[in-house]
């Protein structure tokens, strides 16, 4: 292969041929599950309910059912007992007073039994939905393309996934039980206070209104102050966590005094929102108090005066009034607190039907294509005249890249920070896709904007310096939870990496349990197991991102053997950091503020004089960089 020399200001002139293609026909797939548009339950709100409340329907029926019933018992209770006084007072017989009180009780106890279960549905219900809807969310967030995640933090991700879904499964079960239930009670009593007498109906009617007026007003004054005491908590557990994480770097500093003062501050500060808080909540039970007993005094004189004036109803009857009165305080209570928190919950609902109604810029081919062949196959890439630029950038960070890798060459990808070597991996994976009108990324000769996602991603392989690890055990972090990877393939390919004895000295070989974020292990183990992963994955192009640059010489030799196995029938990319690391590849391909500088196999440029490749190795930059050296000299021999 001929070494191609460019200046900076040019760009590649030869167009990257198709690699040709003799693998089998590519099937076609629509992939119902990720289609190129918003997620299906986010199309209406029909459609939402029906995705996460359709499959529970036959719970929900019995849970109406039982919310219907318990009403209807709670409701008869009272009458029960009315008539059983009026019983009593026309001295009716034994058995049938015996008769009303064991109706009483059964109601009593039957009504206990249905809220127990009622209550256990509800909550069931509530959280069955929000999980689906947690799944479906996190589902779909990893489905958008980097340009959604940059625009967003992880925190708000988080809370939108977490937050809002366990305020959603509270809500959800307070919605079927304590709003629904208690609007379905007080309903229940004001139809059978007007059966029994219409006044009575419509003064308690009256009362119930006035009440919820009055308390939901109360609560827009008091709910205000218990958030601005929350807010302020937060600042000061954040505050002092804060601190006493960095309190060496406080004391060394001499910083007491200062932290101390913001201390008092925030404390201060937390202590009166907490003092206005609690007098508006005090404030809110003073009125509560005041309105039921005003109700209870109501249903007291209006009871007298239609029992010993007008006489149209019995002494029963009265305890009826006045029970129905005395048992309307708990819904109407609930009612009131609940729909603060309804409120909320429509909001974090409204945000969560947001977010699945974004339609992924990163969507799978038209065509579908998945091929036949295993991924492991040796791949072969091409970028044709690819130019891109990142979303909030001014300039592209590739202008006009073109090269072509064939199937098992080994590629050097070098160039100084920000030359865009890392922009060429990320668009390989399809974390973004090339400027419109620019050219195309070409893995098997086929455009990876025509290719599933799933299926590139199978075939593309990464290893990076920082591996990210799970909490669980090495078996679980090597196979990505996958249990359907037998111990002996893993065990196989540890072998062949060169790891068996670095396995042996684990405490509990596979079942070993690792810390979050690979805590207990070195840079060097981290990054061989990420060696092992993608060896698992078997991907027909792997790309490493110089994953030995701080690694002590044992563990880089260790690692050098497993990146050797590694490529060995593959195709590779490696983004090399030291000059050493490419002494393996076939070509080097040179970038420099996003162009082309340099193509061509590794010894030819080697040879040629005026190569920056070939500068590099007169300058003698292979070696490692002692402890406290500045590797920047390869830089700016790049320059």
């Amino acid at each position: 292969m001929s070494a191609t020399i460019l200046a900076s200001d040019q760009s590649h002139e030869r167009r990257a041929p198709e690699t040709p293609r003799d693998s089998p026909a590519p099937r076609r797939d629509n992939n119902p599950l990720n289609p190129n548009g918003p997620h299906p339950a986010a199309r209406s709100w029909g459609d939402f309910l029906r995705a996460y409340f359709g499959p529970y329907w036959r719970r929900l029926a019995l849970l109406a059912a039982l919310l219907t019933s318990g009403v209807a018992l709670q409701t008869l209770g009272p009458l029960l007992t009315q008539r059983f006084i009026d019983a009593q007072a026309a001295n009716a017989t034994q058995t049938a007073l015996i008769a009303l009180a064991l109706g009483a009780l059964a109601a009593a106890i039957i009504n206990t039994t249905f809220s127990s279960i009622a209550a256990y549905l509800g909550q069931d219900i509530g959280w069955a939905a929000t999980n689906r809807i947690r799944e479906d969310l996190a589902a779909w967030l990893l489905r958008q393309d980097m340009r959604f995640h940059n625009a967003r933090t992880p925190g708000e991700l988080i809370e939108r996934i977490d937050g809002d879904l366990s305020a959603l499964s509270n809500s959800f079960s307070i919605l079927l039980i304590q709003v629904v239930g208690s609007v379905l009670l007080v309903t229940g009593m004001l139809v059978a206070l007007f059966i029994t007498d219409w006044r009575a109906g419509l003064a308690l009617a009256a009362f119930v209104g006035v009440t919820l007026g009055a308390l939901t007003a109360m609560r827009s004054f008091a709910v205000p102050a218990g958030v601005s005491e929350r807010e302020a908590s937060a600042r000061f557990l954040g505050f002092l966590e804060e601190r006493l994480t960095g309190v060496e770097d406080l004391r060394a500093n001499g910083a007491g005094a200062y932290v101390m003062d913001r201390f008092y501050a925030a404390a201060r500060a937390w202590f009166q929102r907490s003092v206005i808080a609690w007098m508006r909540r005090a404030s809110l039970f003073v009125v509560t108090t005041l309105l039921f007993g005003l109700g209870l005094a109501m249903s007291m004189g209006l009871s007298a005066w239609l029992y010993l004036d007008l006489h149209v109803i019995t002494i029963g009857m009265v305890y009826l009034f006045f029970q129905y009165t005395f048992l309307m305080e708990g819904p109407i209570e609930q009612i009131s607190q609940q729909m603060q928190e309804l409120q909320k919950a429509a909001s974090s609902l409204i945000r969560v039907r947001d977010l699945l109604s974004t339609i992924p810029a990163i969507q799978d081919g038209a065509d579908a294509l998945e091929w036949g062949e295993p991924a492991s196959v040796a791949a072969s890439v091409a970028f044709d005249h690819v130019t891109f630029t990142y979303p909030t950038a001014e300039q592209p960070s590739l202008r006009d890249v073109s090269f072509t890798l064939a199937p098992g060459q080994v590629m050097g990808l070098v160039g100084r920070t920000g030359s865009g070597k890392t922009t060429i991996s990320r668009l390989l994976f399809r974390l973004y896709d090339v400027d419109a009108d620019s050219g195309a990324v070409l893995l098997d000769g086929v455009d990876v904007r025509d290719m599933r996602l799933a299926t590139l991603r199978r075939r593309v392989g990464l290893v990076t310096q920082d591996v990210q690890l799970f909490q669980a055990t090495v078996r679980e972090n090597v196979t990505f939870f996958d249990a359907s990877v037998p111990d002996s393939r893993i065990l196989e390919v540890i072998e062949r990496l060169g790891m068996r004895e670095w396995l042996a000295r684990l405490p509990d070989g596979l079942d070993t349990r690792l810390e979050a974020g690979g805590g207990g292990l070195s840079a060097g183990e981290a990054q061989l197991l990420a060696l092992v992963r993608v060896f698992l994955s078997g991907p027909g192009l792997v790309i490493l991102d110089e994953p030995s640059s701080r690694l002590d010489p044992a563990t880089e030799r260790l690692l050098d053997q497993g990146m050797r196995a590694l490529l060995e029938g593959r195709t590779g990319i490696i983004i090399a950091h030291r000059l050493a690391t490419v002494r393996r590849a076939d070509i080097i391909l040179t970038l420099g503020n996003g162009r082309v500088l340099e193509y061509g196999a590794r010894e030819t440029l080697a040879r040629t004089p005026g190569s920056r490749f070939a500068a590099l190795l007169r300058a003698g930059l292979e070696r490692r960089p002692e402890d406290g050296e500045s590797a920047t000299d390869w830089e700016e021999a790049l320059a």
